[in-house]
């Protein structure tokens, strides 16, 4: 298939293989750009799969997940019922009243201790305060990262060091505060839950990572307008 492939698209270089109309032959010289762009991949996949099969090597350089989104990352989360999943990592960053003041798509999943402070500057950049509150899962912590949010004037440093042997830390973590912003960290994540199911963001429909961050800038809107809608009726009451 991809020696067909690339017979074609020669023919349609060298001109012999041409239409009558001048729209067909545009539509042919677009088959082709798409054939250049693809044959690299099929070739990609190819040899990932002789290393797999014949070598049993599950890494290899440059791997392809799916010939239309190259650029598609195997995400290990380890959950029971879904331990894999392919896609890209998104982050989205919740203040009050369920308002989502940021997310980016990340071109390669970062490791999560990196984003917390870029968070808390953003917050500041939007809101013109620092919060007082920052709640985060565990993968955020670090005491590089704690002495860091405090330092910029969080008062409260919510994100639980699970590997502590600190008597004084253990203690920290089972303040009723500390409960609560992790109560309400819980809460986030059903807005990661509800931005997936109400608009969409489960599956991206655009092509490409413009496509991608395009279809999660849009949703992220629609989401927003409807939390604004709610806290408005709120006050109205």
């Amino acid at each position: 298939m991809v020696g067909q492939a690339k017979r074609f698209a020669q023919e349609i270089l060298d001109g012999t293989k041409h239409a009558t109309r001048a729209n067909a032959q545009a539509a042919l010289e677009c088959f082709r750009g798409e054939i250049e762009q693809m044959v690299p991949r099929v070739r990609q996949v190819i040899a990932q799969t002789r290393a797999r099969i014949f070598h049993g090597e599950t890494r290899t350089e440059g791997k392809i997940c799916s010939l239309f989104e190259p650029s598609t990352e195997i995400i290990r989360k380890g959950k029971a019922g879904k331990p894999t999943e392919f896609g890209k990592l998104v982050k989205l960053q919740e203040a009050e009243n369920q308002l989502v003041i940021d997310y980016e798509v990340y071109d390669q999943r970062p490791n999560d201790t990196t984003l917390l402070i870029p968070a808390i500057v953003t917050h500041e950049a939007v809101l013109g305060r620092t919060p007082r509150l920052v709640a985060a899962d565990a993968g955020f912590y670090s005491a590089k990262n704690d002495a860091a949010a405090k330092a910029k004037g969080v008062k409260r440093v919510c994100i639980p060091n699970r590997s502590t042997k600190s008597a004084a830390r253990r203690r920290e973590q089972k303040k009723r505060w500390f409960r609560n912003g992790q109560k309400w960290r819980t809460g986030c994540e059903g807005r990661i839950s509800v931005v997936k199911r109400r608009h969409g963001l489960s599956r991206c429909r655009y092509r490409g990572d413009a496509g991608m961050k395009r279809w999660v800038g849009l949703g992220v809107i629609a989401d927003n307008l409807i939390s604004m809608g709610n806290a408005i009726a709120r006050q109205a009451k």
